[in-house]
């Protein structure tokens, strides 16, 4: 239950009425430790899937060797930096919503076709992309724009049309 976890040192919150879970912090990704075998299987032509769920957590203690963490890490700024460096043109972020909006789900919301690095940075600092949602698709992207890149976010529906630049939010260096 959640009473005996919390006594056993776990953080715990009621979630939404869904019941109860455990809270963990999301340290920002710095290493793949598989980056060589994903990168070797991208050069043959394989189609890899990698970092599953933001992939598992590990910090390397005073010999060097990996020791799992209680944590999690954001798969959206997991996929940047593996984007980042496999040398990618082009980060794509699919998430429930065919647009990047302001003021989402509210009478004046506003969808964005095209956003510059510090548009993004701006409307994020200003509230607009909240923690839990569209705040680490964001950060994630401008991580990868930084190095004069592009993001898109769009949902899984709108892809191919997002590619062709028909629709979903691209963002670009500047």
């Amino acid at each position: 239950t959640a009473k005996a976890r919390q006594a056993e040192g776990w953080h715990m919150v009621e979630d939404a009425g869904r019941g109860w879970r455990r809270v963990v912090p999301s340290p920002e990704p710095l290493e793949i430790v598989e980056l060589d075998v994903i990168s070797s299987a991208v050069k043959e032509g394989w189609i890899v899937v990698a970092g599953g769920g933001g992939g598992i957590p590990v910090v390397r203690d005073e010999e060097g060797d990996l020791q799992g963490i209680a944590a999690v890490i954001d798969k959206d700024r997991l996929s940047s930096l593996l984007a980042a460096k496999l040398g990618a043109d082009l980060l794509v972020i699919s998430t429930g919503v065919e647009k990047v909006s302001l003021r989402f789900g509210k009478p004046d919301q506003r969808d964005l076709d095209r956003l510059t690095g510090s548009e993004a940075a701006r409307y994020l600092s200003e509230g607009h992309f909240p923690p839990g949602s569209m705040g680490p698709k964001i950060e994630a992207a401008l991580g990868f724009v930084k190095a004069g890149r592009e993001a898109i976010i769009t949902d899984p529906p709108n892809l191919c049309r997002a590619l062709r630049g028909e629709t979903g939010t691209r963002i670009l260096p500047g």
